[in-house]
């Protein structure tokens, strides 16, 4: 499987059941076990609330699931700030194997996550 992308506006919240599908796609073509599968599903939709909670207007991300799954979250357009994302972070980094934060001037902007 090559790489997949979804592109949304943060401020339209039902697109965040939308990306939770996707990334359960990836998993299932990948054969993640269910319990990863569902540990990765919150790690991404977390991410991407984490974008929304610093001011991004949209997130755009790519999936892959060749050597493994992994997802690339970042956020686009709005106006950036520093957001309160203690547990969210918390969260994500007990639930995947590797998770890299991407700051531009003290904001989080990307998330990427490896399983």
């Amino acid at each position: 499987m090559k790489s997949f992308s979804v592109e949304f506006n943060l401020r339209d919240s039902e697109y965040m059941t939308a990306l939770r599908l996707v990334a359960g796609a990836v998993c299932s073509v990948a054969d993640v076990d269910v319990d990863s599968a569902e540990d990765f599903k919150v790690c991404v939709t977390e991410s991407a609330l984490i974008l929304k909670n610093g001011g991004f207007e949209r997130v755009k991300a790519v999936f892959d699931a060749q050597g493994g799954v992994s997802a690339s979250i970042e956020g686009e357009g709005g106006n950036p700030e520093e957001g309160d994302n203690e547990l969210s972070l918390a969260l994500i980094g007990a639930l995947v194997g590797r998770c890299d934060i991407s700051k531009n001037g003290g904001i989080i902007d990307k998330v990427t996550l490896k399983l």
